[in-house]
């Protein structure tokens, strides 16, 4: 039995985390570490995508999303942008059949109409293709910040309390939930970031109030099915509180 199966079958399958979101950096310092031209770094990560997908898919996890392009990486040197675009498009058309065949949901978060039309229209059609399946859900984040979503969900509650169709006393953290990308999508159980950097970096901020942060040195393209393994069987040995005591999670047990 090799070492990613004896990881595999120490996690306890009636506490994989149902939705696991991941912060994918260090395509960058990886591509520079071999002597790569930083898109190099990016189309390896692509290949990590693919393990990280099959492997959620695998373990019984309903939700994975990625931060795939921040609205602040709109700022990098235009060539690297162009890359990324490029490679997000080509990637998600190489791995349509196989989301297919492994019945996964595509769903896209964040500003989508900035991505240039060939990429956009190629996600659109993924999205749509795959909109019948029952699987895993694949969140993309692309041209996302939470703080611009955050901003876009009180403009639409702005909108509709001048319109004299809501009460501004009226609202809830639900309704904002409601109003945000990831309105019927539960919050994340588990925060993967890779590459060593310890923060948010501006995503799901108000979605990750209660989640469990898990943070790796090592860098996407190096993220091993072995790593997000143990990524699990760490947010299994912790006890998820939300504001209560020991006690009574214990007791609520």
């Amino acid at each position: 039995m090799d070492q990613l199966q004896k990881k595999i079958d120490l996690l306890d399958k009636d506490r994989i985390p149902v939705h696991v979101a991941m912060i994918m950096d260090g395509n960058g310092r990886w591509a520079k570490k071999q002597g790569f031209n930083r898109s190099d770094g990016h189309a390896e990560g692509v290949s990590t995508v693919h393990r990280v997908t099959q492997m959620s898919s695998d373990l019984g996890v309903k939700y994975l999303t990625l931060y795939a392009f921040s609205t602040e990486n709109w700022n990098r040197p235009t060539d690297e942008v162009a890359t990324l675009m490029y490679l997000i498009g080509w990637a998600i058309e190489r791995e349509l059949p196989e989301l297919l065949r492994n019945n996964v949901r595509i769903h896209l978060l964040g500003d989508i109409e900035r991505i240039p039309e060939e990429p956009r229209q190629r996600l659109f059609y993924a999205r749509d293709a795959t909109a019948h399946c029952t699987g895993l859900q694949l969140n993309m984040c692309l041209s996302y910040s939470s703080r611009w979503e955050i901003t876009e969900a009180a403009r639409r509650l702005a909108r509709r309390a001048a319109a004299g169709e809501l009460d501004p006393e009226n609202i809830s953290e639900e309704m904002l939930a409601d109003n945000l990308t990831t309105a019927g999508i539960p919050d994340p159980d588990l925060l993967i970031r890779t590459g060593g950097e310890e923060r948010i970096s501006n995503y799901l901020l108000w979605q990750i109030a209660y989640s469990e942060l898990y943070f790796t040195p090592v860098l996407w393209p190096d993220f091993t099915n072995e790593e997000y393994v143990d990524a699990i069987l760490d947010y299994q040995n912790r006890e998820r509180r939300f504001g209560k005591t020991s006690e009574q999670v214990q007791n609520n047990e």
